[in-house]
């Protein structure tokens, strides 16, 4: 499995937003993205996450961040999701979980005994031409939002 790291460009992606219209990472050249991958919408970490995201959104703005969230649940679920939290920000289908590879997330994961495959919950901050300044993998719910701010801070 590869595993992005800072100075990396980010893999490129154009997947089905949570209204089913299509979005590309390069869509936000000239802007700093905050990409992170969360294993199934509705689950408590995952909203946890994304309403720490949520929460941070104006913090965020001000810093010329925006933020996605990815994971392999389908649009339909994901605008449940988006409206039961009002969260506001970009939810990306990615069904084949091809982009969560292409990042290094889709893994071998254990619970309850049992071993399959799905999303290491991780996240990536890139600058305006796409280039990571900061990559974690196998981040708690409640490290994007730190993780993030400490990286947009030693940019400065």
């Amino acid at each position: 499995m590869i595993k992005l790291q800072k100075g990396d460009t980010a893999p490129e992606f154009d997947l089905p937003d949570q209204t089913g219209k299509g979005v590309r990472l390069g869509d936000f050249r000239g802007k700093k993205v905050l990409v992170y991958f969360y294993p199934k919408a509705d689950t408590p970490g995952c909203t946890k996450q994304a309403c720490s995201v949520k929460e941070a959104e104006p913090e965020l703005g001000m810093a010329g961040v925006v933020a996605i969230g990815i994971s392999p649940d389908k649009p339909e679920k994901q605008k449940k999701f988006d409206d039961k939290y009002e969260l506001g920000f970009i939810l990306l289908s990615d069904v084949d979980h091809k982009v969560a590879e292409s990042y290094g997330v889709w893994g071998e994961k254990k619970m309850y005994g049992k071993t399959y495959e799905g999303i290491v919950r991780s996240s990536f901050l890139l600058n305006e031409d796409g280039v990571v300044i900061g990559a974690w993998y196998k981040v708690s719910p409640a490290d994007t939002v730190p993780n993030a701010r400490k990286a947009l801070n030693d940019a400065v």
